[in-house]
């Protein structure tokens, strides 16, 4: 590439789709929504998070500046090699979670076969977090980074910003859904979408939330912290996409909305616009998980079925769109001219022009996340 060198950080180049491009992605995913209208969604999202961060500021004495509160949770991190048992204990958590409370089938075998590395400096240039499936790939200091790398590395892998991640990479996330689909309906896989595979580990997010995972400020603001960021990865993704913020604009909306480490935002950009996602895929977290979320209200807190059976059909029905999982869940045929019309989270500009005139603050949403 031209004027970059061995040795340098991997310059930050993407190519934006436009809004044509978009729509088109939009229509094979099945969205029925515009680029605008998932903007909106993603602001009234991040404002129902900005309200509970506030929330558990001061509930650690910091009042309204969550900012200041999320500054004192960065430096709750394990010493340099202590990360690994924290996985392992930050794992084991999650499990007897959902298991204790009958959520989903786990397989002795899916909790048996998963196992850690450590990711490389030059990984964690592009991953700077944690990466999962079978094998939970770890973000934290090696004895040849920076000092101030090394620093950003353990303040963005803290141990409460980890407990939203581990459950999200292994159980009930990404190892349990490559588990169980490589088991049941494999040839499913043909029709794989991140807003399916992403969404789901997002959901579990959302769902252990409402459950009570965290129960500490503390943790509270680590799963807050992962949530406005996926809303932003919405944001700065398709704002990107429709040419109205560069890279380095995005860099500093990480850093200035949601509270990243320089480093770990610049990583971040860099791996959304290096060419090895979609153009969507960072919008799939977020949006993938509200429609399993609305899934879940419309056949679980229905009484239609449990957790554990709603669960384990998704699980054991394979990959496919979000939308397809309802129409089989739902035993409703899709006809022949099938066109996207599932508005999971209803018309999202007019919600959240409702809900600021009704209300000032973000406050004025639903409680239950």
């Amino acid at each position: 590439m031209i004027g970059y060198r061995a040795g340098e950080d991997e310059p930050i180049v993407g190519d934006p789709i436009g809004a044509e491009g978009l729509a088109a992605d939009l229509r094979h995913e099945m969205i029925p929504y515009t680029p605008e209208e998932l903007i909106a969604i993603a602001e009234r999202e991040y404002a129902w998070c900005e309200a509970r961060m506030i929330e558990a500021s001061r509930e650690l004495g910091y009042g309204d500046d969550w900012r200041a509160a999320l500054e004192y949770v960065k430096t709750l991190h394990r010493a340099p090699g202590d990360q690994p048992q924290m996985i392992r204990e930050l794992a084991d958590e999650a499990l007897a979670f959902v298991t204790e409370r009958d959520l989903i089938t786990v397989p002795p075998l899916a909790d048996e076969i998963w196992r850690i590395e450590m990711m490389s400096p030059e990984r964690q240039k592009v991953s700077p977090f944690f990466l999962g499936g079978e094998v939970i790939q770890v973000s934290f200091p090696t004895d040849g980074m920076e000092h101030e790398y090394k620093l950003m590395s353990m303040r963005g892998n803290n141990e409460h910003f980890s407990r939203a991640t581990v459950h999200h990479e292994l159980i009930p996330g990404h190892h349990l859904q490559g588990f169980m689909t490589s088991r049941f309906n494999s040839h499913r896989g043909a029709f794989s979408t991140p807003f399916w595979g992403e969404g789901w580990a997002l959901y579990w997010e959302m769902l252990l939330w409402d459950l009570g995972f965290p129960s500490t400020p503390e943790d509270r603001i680590g799963m807050l912290f992962w949530r406005m960021h996926r809303t932003a990865r919405i944001i700065f993704s398709l704002s990107f996409h429709l040419e109205r913020m560069t890279p380095q604009e995005a860099i500093d909306f990480l850093v200035e909305r949601v509270g990243h480490e320089r480093a770990n935002a610049e990583a971040e950009v860099r791996r959304s616009f290096n060419g090895s996602y979609s153009p969507l895929y960072q919008v799939a977290y977020m949006i993938g998980g509200l429609q399993f979320r609305s899934l879940h209200e419309q056949l679980v807190q229905s009484g239609e079925m449990t957790n554990r059976a709603f669960h384990d059909a998704i699980l054991r029905g394979g990959r496919m769109p979000v939308e397809m999982v309802r129409a089989r869940l739902l035993d409703e045929a899709p006809p022949k001219d099938f066109e996207s019309e599932w508005h999971f989270e209803g018309d999202p500009l007019r919600r959240i022009t409702s809900e600021e005139s009704a209300s000032p603050g973000p406050t004025s949403r639903r409680q239950t996340p």
